[in-house]
């Protein structure tokens, strides 16, 4: 992360259709380390600022701007726009009120992990009270928002991982089991999982892991199940043997919910509007585990990738 380092730039004027904010916190996401070594699906031009979410209060908007008004509290994505920073312009469709009963620090935390949430259990894995919910990565922002999620559903949840003190926080977070993902550094987890499930495997596996835990995710899913495909933080984007899918009769679904909302703009608009009615009934609780000060981006980025992070991670200004 060499070519990351903080700049001074004038503060930006919005046009007709934009929103300045002072940027009060942004969380850092583990696409923000892989966009440093330019492995993230989305590559703005260089230079770009890193940041892709935040929360703040608006300062000035644009003539066109009717949804919001000055000193506003919201939240924004701003993929390759640069959240980390004091002020940030964007176009107003990337900018949600904040959720009342978040602090700054927490709603900077919430935008992506529970709309990612909400697209993969709700949209893409139609996630059914009374099915079993096997999220794995549960510790992380992601798979922290699933567990809170799929437990509003009334699903029951088994949360995975490769720590157990680390998996001790999902239970606040309402999951039902914990299981350690590896054990004496072999991935084992697919015989617990039945077990757990009397035999039938999870109904719905959320995998933002990929890898190994891919691989044997297939081996512990029920007839008819959906494993949803989040990412791959583990490095390994795994081959799929297609024939597993028809003898077990399940699916195996990507989610990107960024590109839900912009492939359906009504939908997304709904997404946005359902995940903050549930957080303002108090079913979401993002978790901050560790905060940075502005100028130590580059270490809450690095803080990130060591995977030392439970929940989530935020800069505050």
């Amino acid at each position: 992360m060499s070519g990351v380092k903080l700049i001074t730039k004038d503060i930006p004027e919005p046009g007709p259709d934009e929103i300045l904010i002072n940027v009060k916190a942004s969380s850092v996401n583990f696409p923000d380390y892989l966009m440093t070594q330019g492995k993230y699906q989305h590559k703005p031009d260089l230079p770009f600022g890193l940041g892709m979410e935040g929360s703040g209060i608006i300062e000035k908007i644009g003539a066109s701007v009717k949804s919001f008004s000055v000193a506003d509290e919201v939240t924004f994505g701003a993929v390759g726009q640069g959240a980390f920073s004091d002020y940030v312009v964007l176009n107003q469709k990337a900018v949600s009120p904040k959720p009342n009963n978040l602090s700054f620090q927490q709603a900077a935390a919430f935008q992506t992990a529970y709309l990612t949430a909400y697209v993969s259990l709700v949209r893409r894995g139609n996630l059914q009270k009374d099915e079993t919910l096997l999220v794995h990565g549960s510790t992380g922002g992601v798979g922290m928002a699933a567990v809170q999620l799929g437990k509003y559903l009334g699903a029951k949840v088994i949360a995975t991982g490769t720590s157990v003190e680390k998996l001790e926080y999902t239970k606040i977070w309402g999951a039902d089991h914990i299981v350690l993902t590896h054990k004496e550094d072999k991935v084992e987890f697919r015989e617990e999982v039945k077990d757990l499930t009397e035999g039938k495997g999870a109904d719905v596996i959320y995998d933002p892991v990929g890898g190994d835990v891919f691989d044997h995710s297939i081996r512990c899913i029920n007839w008819g199940g959906r494993i949803l495909i989040v990412g791959f933080a583990s490095g390994r984007i795994p081959t799929f043997p297609i024939n597993m899918a028809l003898i077990k009769g399940f699916s195996i679904i990507g989610v990107r919910a960024g590109e839900f909302g912009r492939k359906n703009p009504e939908a997304g608009l709904e997404n946005n509007l359902e995940i903050r009615r549930i957080c303002e009934e108090g079913h979401f609780n993002p978790y901050i585990c560790k905060e940075f000060d502005l100028e130590d981006s580059k270490e809450a980025i690095e803080f990130l990738s060591e995977r030392k992070l439970v929940g989530k991670v935020v800069i505050k200004n």
